[in-house]
C-alpha cells in the first residue's frame, strides 16, 4: 500500500534525510531521483510503500528562502531552507574570522532575514580580552546589528540568547570549534549532540557533519549546520543593503555620485568615514573583499547565470 504525506526535512547529510510528518512520527528518507534536491529545513512531499523501510521524497514543497553557499566555480550550492534568523556564533578561540562573519550578515541580508552575533566562551575572557571583544562587537551593534555574549558552561548567561531565538527558525553558523553544538545542547533539553573540542593549537575541527533541527522548549526551532573554515554567500546584487554593511547603505546618500560604489570614485563618503574613522576601517575592508569577491564569482557564472537558485522554481 502506497502512503503519501507530508513532512520536513529535519536532518541532512548528502542524500541521507530524516523526515518528520505531521503527528510527530520519523522517518528515514532518500530523495526520489537525482532532480530533487532537499535541504534541512525543507517541506517535502513523500511516499511509503510498506514494502520497503524508507521513505521517498518526490518533491520540495515552495520554500521562503534558501541559504546557499557560493561554490569555487561560481555556482551555488543549498544549505538549509526556510529561515527567519542566521546566528553566527565567534568564539575566543579559535581566532574568530569577522570577514567570514561578515559573510554570514550579507547572507542574512540577501535573504531579508535577521542576523544575530552571538559571542560564546565568554567564562574564557579576562578582564582586558572582555575589553577586547567588547570593542570587537562595537560596529556591528553600532550599525544596528543584534549582538549577545554567552556560554555554553554558564546557564546564566544564555538567558539573552535564548530570547533572541524564540520564535524563530534559526540557522547556527560559524568556524569550526566555536561550541554551536555544545550551545544547542545547553538550549535544547536532554538533548546528546555529538561534540567535539579544540586542538592544542586551538585549530577548530569539524564536529558536525550534518544539518540538524531542534525544536527550543520556548518556541521555534534552531539548526545545527557543520562548521566551516570560509564562506561565500551566493548572491546577485551588490548594493550594500542586500552586502550587509547597513553603515554603508547609510553613509551612501552622502556620496557625489549616486551610483558609487565606494571603492575609488572621487567625492566617496564612505571612503572619507573609513579613513577619517567614523566608519570601522575593518568593517569597511570587509565591504571591498566582499564586492571582489563577488564580482569574481559573476565572472566565474558568466553572462545570464544566477547565484541564488532559491529564486529560480524548486523541482
Amino acid at each position: 500500500m502506497l502512503m503519501k504525506f507530508e513532512a520536513e526535512v529535519i536532518a541532512a547529510y548528502g542524500r541521507h534525510l530524516r523526515v518528520r510528518d505531521a503527528t510527530g512520527g520519523e522517518h528515514d528518507a532518500r530523495p526520489f531521483g537525482r532532480r530533487v534536491q532537499a535541504v534541512c529545513g525543507d517541506r517535502v512531499a513523500c511516499e511509503h510503500d510498506a514494502a520497503h523501510a524508507e521513505v521517498h521524497v518526490t518533491e520540495v514543497l515552495p520554500r521562503s528562502n534558501l541559504l546557499e553557499r557560493a561554490t569555487a566555480r561560481g555556482g551555488a550550492e543549498a544549505v538549509v531552507a526556510n529561515l527567519t534568523q542566521i546566528v553566527v556564533v565567534i568564539a575566543p578561540a579559535p581566532a574568530p574570522d569577522l570577514f567570514v562573519a561578515d559573510r554570514y550578515v550579507a547572507a542574512a541580508a540577501s535573504l531579508g532575514i535577521e542576523a544575530l552575533i552571538a559571542l560564546n566562551k565568554i567564562d574564557l575572557l579576562d578582564i582586558k580580552a572582555q575589553a577586547d571583544a567588547d570593542a570587537m562587537l562595537a560596529p556591528y551593534r553600532q550599525a544596528g546589528y543584534r549582538c549577545v555574549t554567552c556560554s555554553a558552561t554558564t546557564p546564566e548567561s544564555l538567558a539573552a540568547l535564548r530570547a533572541e531565538l524564540d520564535d524563530h527558525v534559526s540557522v547556527m553558523v560559524g568556524q569550526s570549534g566555536v561550541g554551536k553544538s555544545s550551545l544547542i545542547g545547553a538550549l535544547v533539553p536532554n538533548l546528546d549532540i555529538a561534540t567535539g573540542a579544540l586542538d592544542r593549537d586551538a585549530e577548530g575541527r569539524h564536529t558536525t557533519t550534518s544539518a540538524c533541527r531542534y525544536d527550543l522548549p520556548g518556541g521555534g526551532a534552531i539548526i545545527d549546520s557543520p562548521g566551516v573554515r570560509d564562506f561565500a554567500p551566493a548572491i546577485d546584487a551588490l548594493e550594500p543593503s542586500s552586502l550587509g554593511f547597513s553603515e554603508v547603505d547609510r553613509l551612501s546618500t552622502l556620496c557625489r555620485f549616486a551610483d558609487c560604489q565606494h571603492l575609488r570614485e572621487p567625492g566617496c563618503a564612505v571612503r572619507s568615514a573609513a579613513e577619517n574613522g567614523t566608519l570601522d576601517a575593518r568593517r569597511y575592508e570587509s565591504y571591498r573583499r566582499l564586492r571582489r569577491l563577488f564580482e569574481d564569482l559573476r565572472e566565474k557564472r558568466g553572462p545570464g547565470q544566477r547565484g541564488n537558485p532559491a529564486r529560480r522554481p524548486i523541482r
